[in-house]
């Protein structure tokens, strides 16, 4: 069974995201230890809210050394939401921008659409090769809800279009990500996760 920390930083559903891991086979630990997140097989690291907001709770637990110890043990985290967001070099809310933990390169901004929040279920074009959407129809849908997103980045992109394309899922390396929410995304939720636990 694959040892799972979802990281407690005061931000997130951190119960919905653990009993998410637990329905696809996961053991699951909800904490801020900065051992138990570092040599976890897998490190989720969840998100809601402000961008700032998050990379002030990152901070309070010294978040950004836990994902930089993981990374240079060849350890594999998944970012969901804003945890996704901060996994970026920064982020700009209301004018505002804020350091993230510059893991993956890239920009978090205001997502140019005419409606506010992105709220509701939506599709995926999922890019080839990816490994979070194997075994997927192209007509699968998630679960998203928020108002700022990526628009570039390295690694294998897959997007989604709210008055314009922004990016929806990431896979670089060790570093999985999503701007939706698979633990309420139904079964469409579950597989994503199973494919990112059997890659662990």
């Amino acid at each position: 069974m694959k040892r799972v920390v979802v990281l407690d930083y005061g931000s997130g559903n951190l119960r919905s995201a653990q009993r998410a891991f637990e329905r696809v086979g996961a053991e699951v630990s909800v904490t801020s230890d900065a051992h138990a997140a570092v040599e976890a097989d897998g490190l989720v690291v969840p998100g809601v809210g402000a961008f700032a907001a998050c990379m002030t709770g990152l901070a309070a637990i010294d978040g950004a050394a836990i994902v930089a110890q993981r990374l240079a043990a060849l350890r594999p985290l998944l970012g969901i939401c804003v945890g996704m967001q901060v996994l970026f070099g920064e982020g700009v809310e209301h004018g505002v921008e804020t350091d993230g933990l510059s893991v993956l390169p890239g920009r978090v901004e205001a997502l140019r659409a005419p409606i506010r929040p992105h709220m509701g279920w939506n599709t995926v074009q999922m890019c080839a090769g990816s490994k979070l959407f194997a075994g997927m129809a192209a007509d699968t849908r998630f679960y998203f809800v928020h108002s700022y997103a990526v628009h570039h980045t390295s690694g294998l992109v897959s997007t989604t279009v709210h008055g314009e394309p922004f990016v929806s899922a990431v896979e670089d390396g060790l570093v999985s990500a999503t701007q939706f929410h698979p633990e309420k995304s139904g079964d469409a939720g579950a597989t994503l996760l199973e494919n990112w636990l059997g890659a662990l």
